[in-house]
């Protein structure tokens, strides 16, 4: 029989509480107390995939990366639909340039939430590593256009790629004096950075 804090919610009460304190202290860039103030919500609440998923991307930040995987492979054994848990995931493995893996995960973010354009973007990127020029566009699309709605920075990387992308599709197979690599697998002259976090 639960206990009477559980009944009544005063643990997920605690739990928010804390979880609101880490997304302000994630907000100033204070690492240190965001992890603690999640630890504290997992605490309260230990099989909340999205705070386990949410530290997870702060230990990514820091460059922990045995913990940030830890943390996302947790929480999709609590739930996995948790997209925070996906993304990180894809950006791990895409970090490593296991590519396949990247659009795996990043794939999985895309469906539990299809509005997110990081995880377009970062979809746009691995698709492209992978050799996939025309999943890589289409996709690089889907993000410029949303970071033109939200007049995001971000839009001028996407933009940059999309017109890379866009000429690299449209050209013939094996023109004789290419101006971008003879093969898909070469990088175009871009970086290939993924933009910051949710």
């Amino acid at each position: 029989m639960p206990d009477f804090n559980q009944r009544f919610g005063l643990n997920r009460y605690a739990a928010d509480e804390s979880y609101h304190r880490a997304l302000a202290a994630i907000a100033r860039r204070d690492y240190d107390r965001a992890i603690a103030a999640l630890n504290d919500a997992i605490a309260e609440l230990p099989r909340n995939a999205e705070y386990i998923a949410a530290r997870g991307l702060i230990h990514l930040e820091e460059a922990e990366y045995d913990e940030a995987e830890a943390d996302f492979e947790a929480a999709l054994k609590i739930d996995k639909f948790e997209m925070l848990a996906n993304y990180g995931l894809g950006l791990i493995a895409h970090k490593r340039q296991e590519y396949p893996a990247a659009v795996k995960y990043f794939q999985s973010a895309y469906y539990i939430d299809q509005n997110r354009p990081e995880t377009l973007y970062a979809l746009g990127v691995a698709f492209y590593q992978q050799g996939d020029v025309v999943n890589a566009t289409q996709f690089m699309g889907k993000a410029n256009e949303i970071f033109e709605k939200a007049n995001d920075k971000r839009k001028s990387e996407s933009g940059r790629w999309l017109r890379e992308l866009t000429k690299h599709v449209a050209k013939p197979a094996r023109p004789a004096n290419p101006s971008l690599p003879d093969s898909q697998q070469q990088a175009l002259p871009l970086g290939d950075k993924i933009p910051p976090k949710p």
